[in-house]
């Protein structure tokens, strides 16, 4: 697997040498990273190149980083059939730099970029229908990003006299306990059955 995935990197070397910032092969697998202005060249080249052919869009997802600069990454996971091949396309942006949509050259990534959108903020120029597609029309923020809130910002319920749901600050019931995760027989004063077979 790793030859062909040698040669598979040689062959996108040579033939698209412009289109890719810089590629690697790692733990059995084909890392390219591109700038978003030269993603979608790349993803068709991807897709028709006879040597390629990755015609399977199989992810897009969204990693944050949040004390780099250009806090996002992009990544597509992409599968070739005829070659048995995996590829990952990983893209850089910011918080307000759009990406691409890949659209265009694989229809189905219409649904992975509402979802990276709707988990992550990042945007994506030229999506047909870039709307939310997990969380609430209302809701605000993008729960995926490192710095987002563990408890959240709003809390929903239905309210009976209002007769509809209702968002309120989250008020936590109790406070957060800290655990020492120790087993819970260790630290007590008393003995429990079958300690005394421990000590001997």
């Amino acid at each position: 697997m790793s030859e062909a995935l040698d040669e598979l990197a040689s062959h996108l070397g040579e033939a698209c040498r412009t289109l890719i910032a810089s590629s690697e092969v790692k733990f059995g697998e084909l890392t390219l990273t591109a700038t978003p202005e030269n993603l979608i060249a790349l993803l068709t080249f991807l897709r028709d190149d006879v040597q390629c052919g990755f015609v399977n869009l199989t992810d897009i997802c969204g990693v944050d980083y949040p004390k780099r600069e250009k806090r996002f990454d992009v990544v597509y996971h992409l599968l070739s059939p005829r070659q048995n091949l995996r590829v990952r396309v990983k893209v850089a942006t910011g918080e307000f730099e759009p990406v691409p949509s890949a659209c265009p050259v694989f229809p189905g990534a219409d649904w992975f970029e509402r979802e990276t959108w709707d988990m992550y903020g990042v945007m994506f120029t030229g999506h047909p229908d870039l709307r939310r597609i997990l969380t609430d029309y209302g809701f605000e923020g993008h729960p995926l990003r490192k710095d987002f809130p563990t408890t959240g910002f709003v809390e929903v319920r239905y309210d009976d006299e209002a007769k509809r749901v209702i968002y309120e600050p989250v008020e936590l019931k109790q406070e957060f306990r800290n655990f020492d995760f120790l087993s819970p027989w260790e630290g007590t004063d008393y003995v429990l059955p079958g300690d005394e077979k421990a000590k001997q």
